[in-house]
This record gives C-alpha cells, sequence and structure tokens, in this order.
C-alpha cells in the first residue's frame, strides 16, 4: 500500500522544487518506508527509488524525531553506519521529520555539495531551519487533507450504503442547493438517474400532516410534492448545507390508502347475468372505460351501482392505481368537505393533530366514486364543480393548491332533474357529472339474472359458512323468481345468505330456508280449493295495490322525469303526488 506521501507525490515534488530555488541547495523528501518521494539536482534521477541501504540517517530521525545538522557529512558519529561514509560528496546536512497528528511519516532534507552552498547555509541556519519546517508544515498539512478526504470517502462510503437500504428518500444539498448526495429511493420517487451536481430547490409548502412537513422540489424543471423534514447541516456548508430525508405524496397516499381503503374486496367480481339489459350494461362499461369523461349511474337501491363503477375501473386504464369510494349520504355534512379534501394540522376544531389526507388526493391517477352524488349539500357542489373544471384541489386550511388526475363517478337514486327543478341539485355540476349517463335496471325488470345471481351468492355464502350445497329446490327458485325484490341485489343477496344460514344437513336450498317475508303469498297471488275454485285467504292492503300499480307505471313509462309525467298522468295523480308516494313506496321498500 503506498504512503501518504506517495500519493501526494506531485504536491510534495512541488514543494520540494520551491524550496531548493530559495534556498539554492539540493532537497530530496523521503517517507517512514525510506523511499524517495522528491529530489531536486542531483537526486531528481533517483526519486522513487529505495533508500534503506543508505538513508541512515533518514532512518535515525523516523526513530527518534529529532531535526538534526550534519556540518561534516562523512566524518560525524551519524554518518559511521553509512556505507557511502568514505566516499561522501556532501557539505552539509539539514534533516527535519516531516509529522502528521503527531506521527512521523516522512524526512525532508536540504543538502549543500558545494562550500559555497555550506557558506550560504551556515550564515543563514536559523532562516534555512525557519523555512525547512514551514516546507515540513506544508506538505503535512496537504497529506492532513489527503488522509481526511479519505476518511470522509470511507464515511460517505458507508453513509450510503447505509441510506441506500433506508426506505425513505434523502437528498444531501451543498450551500448553492446543488445535489451533492441521493440515494436510491430519492432517486426513484424523483424520476431521476444521477441527480448529483444539479440545481434542486427546496421549498415548504407550509402543509403538514401525519408528523411530517410538505416540500415542493424543484428539479430540472419539474415539480415534486414530497413530505418529509429539512434539517441543517453544520458540517462542510460549501458541500453538504441540508438534508432533506422525504417519502413521496404518492408513497404516503398509498399508506393511507391501506389505511382507510374502503373498496369492498366482495364488489369486485365481474358483472353477473344474461338478460339483454344486464348484456347491454357490459358492452357500454367497455366503451366507457375506455374514456376519463365522468359518468352518472343511476338506479334504485341495491341495484349495485358501486358494483358497475368498480367494473368500469377494472376495465380501464387506471385499474392498476387506486379505487376510492365514499358514500356522500353516509357522512356528517360538517365531515364531508374534510374527507373529501383533506385538512392539515390545526385546520379545525378536533381535526386530528396530524392532518388528513382527502380522498380525491388519495385517488389521484386512478377513480373516485361518489355515491349518492343527490344528499351532497350546495355548498359542497360548487367545490366539486370546481374540482372538476380545475382538476386541482386545496386542503383545508392550506393554500397549498394541489393538482389531480382523478376520474369521477357519480351514483345516485334520486332524480336529479327534479332536484334540479327544486332547487336542491345545481345544473351545471349535474351537466359535468351527466357526460356519460348509466342507467341500472331494477332487478323486476330483468329476472333472467335471478337464477344466475342465486347460485352465485349461495355458492359464496355455502364456502364462507364452511357448508355443502348439494342444490337448490325448482320450487324454491320458482318463487325467488316470482317475487318482486323491490330491494334488487342488495335483497337478493340478503335473502340467499339468511337461507344458507337456515340449509340442513342434506345442503338442500327448499322453501323451508325462504325468510318469512318472502315465503309467504304474493299480493293478488291466490290458492286453489277442493272444488277447483280460486279462493283468496287475504285481502290485499290498498297500499299494496298501490305499490304495485305505481311500480307498474314507472316499468312501462321509464324511472325519468319525463317517465314520471306519463305515469302520474295514467294513473290520474298529479306528479308531485307521484313524488310523495314514490318516497313512501321507498320507505316501504326499505323496510322489506
Amino acid at each position: 500500500m503506498p504512503s501518504i506521501l506517495l500519493e501526494i507525490q506531485e504536491t510534495v515534488m512541488k514543494y520540494a522544487d520551491i524550496m531548493s530555488k530559495v534556498a539554492q541547495v539540493e532537497v530530496e523528501v523521503v517517507d517512514e518506508n525510506l523511499f524517495r518521494v522528491a529530489g531536486t539536482g542531483i537526486f531528481e534521477q533517483h526519486v522513487n527509488e529505495d533508500m534503506a541501504q543508505e538513508g541512515y540517517v533518514y532512518e535515525h530521525l523516523l526513530r527518534t524525531g529529532n531535526v538534526e545538522i550534519i556540518y561534516n557529512p562523512g566524518k560525524e558519529r551519524l554518518c559511521q553506519k553509512c556505507p557511502k561514509m568514505d566516499i561522501c560528496n556532501e557539505e552539509i546536512e539539514i534533516s527535519m521529520p516531516i509529522r502528521l497528528g503527531g506521527e512521523i511519516i516522512g524526512v525532508i532534507g536540504l543538502v549543500g555539495s558545494t562550500p559555497e552552498q555550506k557558506e550560504r547555509v551556515l550564515s543563514n541556519e536559523k532562516m534555512y531551519l525557519d523555512l525547512l519546517a514551514q516546507i515540513a508544515e506544508f506538505i503535512a498539512v496537504k497529506a492532513g487533507e489527503l488522509t481526511e478526504s479519505k476518511k470522509r470517502a470511507v464515511l460517505l462510503d458507508a453513509l450510503d450504503c447505509v441510506i441506500n437500504h433506508v426506505e425513505k428518500g434523502i437528498l444531501i444539498l451543498g450551500g448553492d442547493n446543488v445535489v451533492t448526495m441521493a440515494n436510491e429511493p430519492a432517486k426513484r420517487q424523483l424520476s431521476v438517474d444521477m441527480p448529483e451536481g444539479q440545481m434542486a430547490v427546496v421549498t415548504p409548502t407550509g402543509d403538514n400532516f401525519s408528523r411530517q412537513n410538505e416540500y415542493k422540489i424543484l428539479l430540472n424543471g419539474k415539480e415534486y410534492f414530497v413530505m418529509g423534514h429539512l434539517y441543517d447541516l453544520d458540517q462542510d456548508p460549501r458541500r453538504y448545507s441540508k438534508v432533506l430525508i422525504f417519502e413521496s405524496t404518492r408513497e404516503m397516499q398509498e399508506r393511507f390508502y391501506e389505511i382507510t381503503n374502503t373498496v369492498n374486496p366482495l364488489s369486485t367480481f365481474n358483472i353477473i347475468g344474461t338478460s339483454p339489459q344486464t348484456r347491454q350494461m357490459q358492452e357500454e362499461i367497455k366503451k366507457i372505460a375506455r374514456s376519463t369523461s365522468t359518468v352518472l349511474i343511476t338506479g334504485e337501491s341495491g341495484t349495485g351501482k358501486e358494483l358497475v363503477a368498480t367494473a368500469i375501473w377494472k376495465a380501464s386504464d387506471r385499474r392498476d392505481n387506486r379505487f376510492i369510494a365514499i358514500n356522500c349520504g353516509a357522512i356528517p355534512e360538517p365531515l364531508l368537505e374534510s374527507e373529501l379534501f383533506g385538512y392539515v394540522k390545526g385546520a379545525f376544531t378536533g381535526a386530528d393533530p396530524n392532518g388528513r389526507m382527502g380522498k380525491f388526493e388519495l385517488a389521484n391517477k386512478g377513480v373516485i366514486f361518489l355515491d349518492e352524488i343527490g344528499d351532497m349539500p350546495l355548498y359542497l357542489q360548487v367545490k366539486l364543480l370546481r374540482v372538476i373544471q380545475e382538476r386541482k384541489i386545496t386542503r383545508i386550511g392550506s393554500n397549498q393548491v394541489i393538482p389531480i388526475d382523478v376520474r369521477i363517478i357519480a351514483a345516485t337514486n334520486k332524480d336529479l332533474k327534479e332536484m334540479m327543478y327544486n332547487n336542491k341539485f345545481r345544473e351545471d355540476l349535474y351537466y359535468r357529472l351527466n357526460v356519460i349517463p348509466l342507467k341500472i335496471a331494477p332487478l323486476r325488470e330483468r329476472r333472467e339474472d335471478i337464477r344466475e345471481l342465486v347460485y352465485y351468492f349461495a355458492k359464496r355464502y355455502a364456502s364462507l359458512f364452511g357448508k355443502n350445497l348439494q342444490k337448490i329446490s325448482e320450487e324454491t327458485m320458482e318463487h325467488l323468481y316470482e317475487y318482486p325484490w323491490y330491494g334488487n341485489i342488495r335483497e337478493l343477496e340478503n335473502t340467499v345468505e339468511f337461507m344458507i344460514n337456515m340449509m340442513e344437513e342434506d345442503g338442500v336450498l327448499n322453501m323451508g330456508t325462504l325468510p318469512a317475508n318472502i315465503s309467504e303469498p304474493q299480493p293478488g297471488v291466490g290458492k286453489t280449493g277442493e272444488s277447483g275454485t280460486v279462493v283468496t285467504d287475504m285481502v290485499t292492503p290498498l297500499r299494496e295495490l298501490e305499490r304495485s300499480e305505481i311500480a307498474k307505471a314507472i316499468r312501462i313509462y321509464g324511472n325519468d322525469t319525463e317517465g314520471k309525467k306519463q305515469a302520474a298522468k295514467k294513473l290520474g295523480i298529479g306528479l308531485a303526488t307521484l313524488y310523495r308516494k314514490m318516497e313512501g313506496t321507498d320507505d316501504t321498500a326499505g323496510k322489506r
């Protein structure tokens, strides 16, 4: 391994040359291995030679650390063991150790080979000693710089090894905002291969949550938003001024998503059914999935609007990103805004002290599903409209504008046009949401799907409950087929789950497994008496008859505003009365 003086040989030779010209004598430098590192004059041609056999005086200095002046070379005590003692042609020699941190790393020698040089040295002995000491110090300083540089390099290598095994991004900046070090996670999160040497301006946005601050990094003309902490460094501020330890906002979103994921894992199956309505909807989903336009799904409660939204997401280019669902009717109005847009630390009384990301931010690059959009308060409808138009959000309590790329799918079981007429829903928002309308038919209008759905739910819940399903009796299936299913697929699923729970060891779903409200005869269904005539053992309540006729009229004329007007006319009632009775119908259906 080369000595430290040999590693800075070029610098040592430069100092030796300067000393020789100033003192007008010859100069040589050896390292701790008695290897000549530098030399002038008669010594220059012997640089890089081993002096172990002739450098006795230098060996003595390496052991003692003393400064030696030999006034009569070849004749003094120190010269007695030198193999060249009898042929020595030197007139005077001054030798001085080179020290680094208390350790002798070499010797610098001043040699006069003529009587004139000897006279000059003797007449200015102190000056020559001081000059030699100064040159030795200069060499030691340079050696020290290299030693520190090597230590720093070792530390940086160790640090580099450590920080590249840290999951968070680490960015070290110099005083001029130039990147001096970046670990692999930082390069990955900032999408750059070699950021070292490039300018990176790190600015706090003022937002903070989850005990971390948000920063904007401007690098290569691009903006990146990250969460973390920025620290000042005291050592070597020119190269190491600040260190930013961070994770990308995207990675924090992933963590929040894992905690707050609202996708129902049981709702990601394919759309089931073979009815013309279902087949048409399946084709429409394929077309809709190719777009990024907003979608408005309408249909009665329980028809599977979230399932359809999930199917659109699964079939789209955004399927590898997140699907975030939020029920606008299930969250108290004061909290809905914070759920949608998020908030920073201290945004409002009772808020999480760490702040929180909103659903829109979590859904970035993916899909957000706004269920029961008709229940969204008017003041939030204004904010939602702005998000759709500008594709930007602002967290509550913050001034930081965050760009987002989110596809919006909304759903409702309400008549939004009627709500617009009554000033309960914004017209401009309606048209922004209704770019692609998708209407789901109620289950009673696509009875061909019932058999397949029953078998699907039966097999799933039998597996879930560890039961052995053998078959479903035809009588039971016919009864399920004839039932009106005002609660749609949700009611059907709950019914089948109940039946699996009630199933006997024989593994057969029969009439005995049906819930009481379904196994009872339906309104208008008669029995055959002994005489062969049909008799009724019950009187159908007027409310049931009314509900049945209203449902029939809506099936015939449609569930939109125009269809309801025609249905009301056919039923002989006003439109407002029809709405009132339908609300009553919905209440009744919800209790089934």
